[in-house]
């Protein structure tokens, strides 16, 4: 079908309200309306006459209503109810362009059409667009509103909610911004909605029920016609799919199938044409409201360009102005007064109505500056509050009575200052504001409350991690038996002294018992806290305190003095003594015994560790016995996960690497004991000596019967002990028998040398000056000889203590664990 069939218009109902059956039932058949379905939408435009509205619908929809003619005069262009199809609009949709309201072709006393051409309108409509000029903005007669009342009336009784979309078309759009415009608009619908009478099953219904409400603006046609045209272009786009999810008719109810279109027009047109309730109001009225308007807007203009109030409006801006209400109320009444004046003959009804929207207008002009007046007194307020409540705790006084006299006094200053601030006219409600003051008091309270409590818990916080800390520590270093129940006692000692200091120090803050419960148990928890922290640091380093146990007591005797490993000590039962102590610091360590629970972590590792279960059970077969090992588990029995320190597993490995690593302290004890008995063991056996006494009688006797051997044998003697000392023989085989041997094989002949010339000296009755110089370094050569031990054999400084004497020759030698002193005394040897 060619674009003009579709462009082509028909006339639904003529001016004297006939309705076109056949012209309808031809347009749906021409265009094919009747074979949509569902899938249609109607489109009406309402508005004063000469409005532009089928401007609008042409350019909008590319229809062809007639236009009128600006060159032969403002005259009514569409008479009647027109409809079009709206050409490239999916889907299908008709445009319906209504006869202008206000024309004075009817005259002022004959909008009955007017009124029922909006009601056939809103009923059969998906979506309405209301031209109205950008100027009658805020104006009661102006933007059909006084039809709007009396249609929203009659079509809450006439028909059932269908959703219809009221646009509103803002023309010749001036400079106000459009953010201006429309809440006014909504406002203003919203309000004719509520002042209608509606039927009771309509009572509480909600305009949104009926209509969606939206508003768009566009330029002058006249005056920017291309800018017009771009506006309108955008505005095409929202028609497009409108019947969908969110479109402009995306909400309509009770949709009629589109081949029942025809008889539906019919019905609805019939029914409006019968109601009786479409009776014009009088003219006196129209009258009347109009000029109160007049009137009311006029004075409301004055009032806010009035010097006074905007001296007072200015002064609020600072701060808090004394006497606000009664200068105010002084201001209001001025121009209520001549309000009344001006419109005391109108009619009584308008007027009181137009009073009361210039009283409503009035306040909400000055609401803001007494909102403004009011957020002062409440700052005001608040900043007084926390300066009195800061002086007053810090005279010491108690918190809970502090804040409850503050907020009585601070609230009682600002219901003064809302009462002063109060005007005649108006009945505002400061209790809003007044609550929020309430809501900072006690915020800033409930912070104040929250810092000093907090810094109160810190503090006994605090004073629990230094009383519990290093006594927990130390007592876990002794490690005994009764380490956990000395720990449970120091715990309940501390934890009950903090909680009773605590509990005075906090009964001034007046808190419920709830709360006052919750925060003891905090204080128990951390006390609690504390101690299994240093419980897992010492657990964390429990290899370092094994070591350090077995090393006091494999290294000191019962009175705690230095061991000498002289050869006579039991060096097995002392290790064994040692890892008894080491391994009950393990099973202290363990896991953490707040509880008083018995467990059998001791038994276990005594009976695994140190007797050697475990080594026999590793020793079997795994399996024929895959569980003889009571350690390879991670947990122990009788004591919670959360509680275990060190996992049985663990135990095993650190007593593993325990072993390994004091395996070297034991070794060197064993090789002192060796050294010392190789260093002091220099007679020959007992069976030999018993042997030289039997076989050697003869020789000892004939050395008695003549004295001249026993005098050479004394002088061998001599020579033999200075030639001992002078070459330090057992200190050259401390380094090992061939490097001794090699030694005194080339120190024998100088040494030989040097006794007889000291000898031959002597015997002439002097001495060579450098025999002092020798001796003094023979002396030190001595020393340094002895004081070298073997290299294979290493004795801690901590445990190992010497004493060695040879009294025969006057040498004496100490060596206590970190220093070595000798004296050494050579006597003269006396040569006959």
């Amino acid at each position: 079908m060619a674009e003009a069939d579709h462009r082509c218009s028909m006339q639904l109902i003529d001016g004297a309200g006939e309705f076109n059956v056949v012209g309808l039932d031809n347009f749906m058949r021409t265009t094919k309306l009747s074979q949509c379905g569902l899938s249609y939408a109607v489109v009406a435009i309402m508005g004063p006459q000469s409005s532009g509205k089928s401007t609008l619908l042409n350019h909008l929809f590319h229809t062809n209503f007639r236009e009128m003619d600006a060159y032969r005069g403002r005259s009514q262009t569409t008479r009647g109810i027109w409809i079009a199809h709206c050409v490239g609009i999916e889907p299908f949709t008709v445009a319906m362009d209504l006869e202008g309201t206000d024309g004075r072709e009817r005259g002022e006393d004959d909008t009955t059409f007017e009124k029922q051409s909006a009601l056939f309108a809103l009923a059969i409509a998906d979506i309405v667009l209301i031209n109205m000029w950008c100027h009658d903005i805020g104006r009661e007669q102006a933007a059909n509103k006084p039809l709007l009342k009396t249609v929203f009336q009659v079509m809450t009784r006439l028909f059932s909610p269908r959703k219809t979309t009221l646009l509103f078309v803002i023309r010749d759009k001036t400079k106000t911004p459009f953010e201006y415009l429309e809440p006014i608009l909504k406002e203003d619908i919203q309000k004719i909605w509520n002042a209608v009478s509606k039927p009771v099953s309509h009572k509480d219904t909600p305009l949104s029920e009926f209509f969606n409400v939206e508003v768009t603006a566009l330029s002058s046609f006249e005056e920017k016609e291309e800018e017009f045209k771009e506006q309108v272009a955008q505005l095409r786009q929202r028609f497009f799919n409108s019947i969908t999810p969110g479109g402009l008719a995306g909400d309509r109810r009770g949709v009629v199938p589109a081949s029942g279109f025809s008889f539906s027009a019919q019905q609805i047109w019939k029914v409006i044409k019968e109601n009786k309730d479409l009776d014009l109001p009088a003219h006196k009225v129209m009258v009347a409201t109009v000029r109160c308007e007049e009137i009311a807007n006029e004075k409301l203009r004055h009032l806010s360009s009035d010097e006074d109030w905007l001296a007072l409006e200015q002064a609020v801006q600072c701060g808090p102005v004394s006497g606000f209400g009664r200068k105010l109320s002084s201001i209001l009444e001025t121009y209520f007064s001549e309000y009344d004046v001006g419109a005391l003959y109108f009619d009584d009804g308008v007027r009181n109505a137009k009073r009361k929207q210039l009283e409503s207008k009035a306040l909400d002009l000055v609401h803001p500056a007494y909102l403004n007046l009011l957020g002062h007194l409440r700052f005001k307020a608040l900043e007084d509050f926390k300066s009195r409540l800061e002086k007053m705790l810090n005279k010491g006084e108690g918190f809970a009575a502090s804040a409850h006299t503050c907020t009585k006094s601070c609230m009682l200053e600002f219901d003064q200052g809302c009462a002063d601030a109060a005007i005649r006219h108006a009945n505002w409600d400061a209790s809003r504001v007044r609550e929020k003051l309430r809501r900072d008091i006690d915020a800033h309270t409930s912070s104040v409350r929250n810092a000093k409590l907090s810094e109160l818990i810190a503090s006994y916080e605090k004073q629990l991690s230094q009383s519990l800390s290093e006594p927990v520590e130390s007592l876990l270093d002794a490690a005994g038996r009764d380490t956990w129940a000395s720990i449970r006692k120091l715990l309940t000692r501390e934890t009950e002294t903090a909680v009773s200091e605590f509990s005075t120090a906090i009964s001034s803050f007046e808190l419920d018992q709830p709360t006052v419960e919750k925060m003891l148990q905090g204080l128990r928890d951390y006390a609690r806290n504390v101690v299994e922290k240093k419980a897992r640091e010492e657990a964390g380093k429990v290899l370092i305190h094994m070591k350090d146990r077995f090393s006091t007591v494999f290294s000191h005797d019962n009175d705690s003095m230095p061991r000498v490993w002289t050869g006579k000590e039991d060096i097995k039962t002392i290790t064994k003594d040692a890892r008894t102590v080491s391994l009950r610091l393990l099973s202290v360590m363990a896991a953490i015994r707040l509880d008083e629970k018995l467990d059998k972590i001791e038994d276990i590792l005594f009976l695994s560790l140190l007797e050697g279960t475990v080594a026999v059970a590793s020793s079997q077969d795994k399996s024929i016995a895959p569980s003889s090992d009571p350690l390879a588990s991670g947990t122990w029995e009788e004591v919670p996960p959360k509680n275990t320190l060190i996992t049985p597993v663990q135990c095993k490995s650190l007593w593993r690497q325990f072993k390994a690593e004091t395996e070297y302290t034991i070794t060197q004890a064993i090789s002192a004991q060796e050294a010392y008995k190789q260093s002091n063991n220099w007679l020959p056996p007992p069976w030999a000596i018993v042997a030289m006494v039997v076989l050697g009688f003869n020789e000892f006797m004939l050395l008695l019967r003549n004295p001249f051997y026993l005098m050479l044998l004394f002088v061998a003697y001599l020579l033999s002990k200075a030639m001992w000392v002078q070459m330090d023989i057992p200190g050259q085989f401390q380094h090992g028998t061939l490097a001794g041997l090699i030694s005194i094989s080339s120190r024998f002949l100088p040494t030989v040398m040097n006794l007889l010339r000291r000898l031959a000296e002597e015997a002439q009755g002097h001495q060579t000056p450098e025999a002092p110089k020798q001796q003094s370094s023979l002396a030190f050569q001595r020393v340094g000889n002895q004081s070298q031990l073997n290299p294979s054999i290493s004795i801690p400084e901590s445990s190992v203590s010497s004493n060695i004497k040879a009294s025969d020759d006057g040498v004496e030698y100490s060596s206590p664990p970190l220093s070595h002193r000798r004296s050494i005394k050579i006597q003269e040897a006396q040569l006959s």
